[in-house]
């Protein structure tokens, strides 16, 4: 919370962020988050009712102890505990996402793997004060409540690296990040038809405040900061979201306040603490995001099995060496195709090289990280179903609304993800 006088100094600042961001180590550790829409079964045009999910969500529990929680329009968040490896990780994904719809649908709660909801309005469910700032922040973008309400992901999380690599796994991170966009694209849908663009989701994103969602890198400018002061430089550079005045009060705050004029010149509130910062850090949500560990944010949720080969695919490009090098020359050429990837896929040219290229040295990695036939023949079925074919699951979902422009979150999806599965089990036993 806010002290009385100025005491916060750029000094501290970037001594944080080398402390609690970028602190080096590596472990082949990987952690995935999982976020999916949440629909009454039954009526998937209705958010379920908030004490029925809340209630739902608080007898989960996950074997494997992963964490849950819920974002501001009723979309659920399992967050796993970080696991030695892809095939751990998804595994134990796989466990407690299985928990976690077992009791959803006992309460009549259905879920959706989509990126972009396109049945309902982008309505609040969820309170809290923190929520009701941000949508204050966020109304001068009017794809704010979309943002909040309406989208859905895959997260991957990746251990930094050890001190000599560390700096060239965050630059590799960025630059893979257009590619996977693309590769994974699930959201060419709103309420009144296709969009024209593969990755709406992205695209919301991209509309809203580019002091806090632009990319870190943009692939375009000088690349000679390192990581610590790269975040550094913009979390001071970004707005001022809210200020906590007590643990369960926040103060709104308009647009226009940078973090480093509030270290500065102050505000009514007060001066901010180095408590205050880390706390600014956790408003911030750039594509990739540096926590302890890197967040990768950039992927469209999709539904079962795929986003087991979202998980798979970037660990082996991120994690193995021979791979890594294979994907720095990749998808150095096409990291700056952030708008690219979201309006057009991987019908884009340059980025359908791209990731056909690396899902070729993912699948060679996959043995050396230890991932078993299984999942290594589903990631071949995905690149042969989509990357060779330059499609992604919204090509799917396209396909389901063209057949019948009435469908619902609730009856394509469950077609599409039947029509998937088997997909994945012919695959596996030719």
């Amino acid at each position: 919370m806010p002290a009385s006088a100025r005491s916060l100094t750029p000094t501290q600042v970037h001594d944080y962020v080398r402390q609690h961001c970028f602190q080096p180590g590596y472990a082949g550790r990987v952690g995935v988050e999982l976020e999916l829409l949440t629909t009454q079964t039954g009526d998937p045009a209705r958010r379920p009712r908030l004490d029925d999910l809340l209630a739902a969500v608080a007898s989960v529990d996950p074997p494997e102890g992963s964490g849950i929680s819920l974002e501001p329009g009723g979309q659920v968040e399992l967050s796993s505990l970080p696991r030695p490896g892809p095939a751990a990780a998804i595994g134990a994904t796989e466990t407690d996402l299985d928990a976690l719809r077992a009791v959803l649908g006992a309460a009549g709660i259905a879920t959706a793997a989509i990126g972009l909801d396109f049945v309902r309005p982008y309505d609040r469910i969820v309170g809290g004060g923190r929520y009701e700032a941000m949508e204050a922040y966020f109304a001068a973008d009017g794809a704010g409540p979309a943002m909040m309400c309406g989208t859905a992901s895959v997260q991957v999380n990746s251990d930094l690296g050890d001190e000599a690599m560390i700096t060239r796994r965050w630059r590799l991170v960025h630059a893979l990040g257009p590619m996977l966009a693309a590769s994974f694209a699930n959201s060419p849908l709103t309420a009144g038809g296709p969009t024209g663009a593969k990755s709406s989701r992205q695209q919301i994103w991209a509309a809203l405040d580019a002091s806090r969602v632009a990319p870190v890198l943009t692939g375009t400018g000088p690349q000679s900061l390192g990581p610590v002061e790269a975040w550094a430089r913009y979390a001071m550079a970004a707005g001022v979201m809210l200020i906590r005045t007590s643990p369960e009060r926040f103060q709104p705050v308009g647009r226009g306040l940078p973090f480093a004029a509030w270290m500065a010149d102050g505000h009514e509130a007060g001066y901010p603490t180095i408590e205050d910062f880390a706390y600014h850090l956790s408003t911030l949500f750039p594509p990739v995001r540096p926590k302890g560990w890197l967040e990768l944010r950039m992927i469209d949720a999709v539904p079962d099995p795929w986003w087991q080969v979202a998980v798979a695919v970037t660990t082996a490009l991120a994690d193995d060496p021979a791979t890594f090098e294979v994907a720095e020359h990749a998808c150095g050429p096409v990291a700056a195709c952030w708008s690219e990837a979201a309006a057009h896929g991987l019908t884009h040219p340059a980025l359908a090289s791209a990731a056909r290229t690396c899902f070729a040295a993912a699948l060679d990695a996959l043995p050396r990280l230890g991932v078993g036939r299984e999942l290594a023949a589903l990631t071949a079925a995905y690149a042969d179903r989509y990357v060779d074919r330059s499609r992604t699951p919204g090509d799917d979902l396209l396909d389901a609304w063209r057949a019948d422009p009435r469908c619902s979150l609730s009856a394509p999806v469950a077609q599409w993800t039947r029509r998937t599965v088997r997909g994945r089990t012919s695959a596996i036993r030719s």
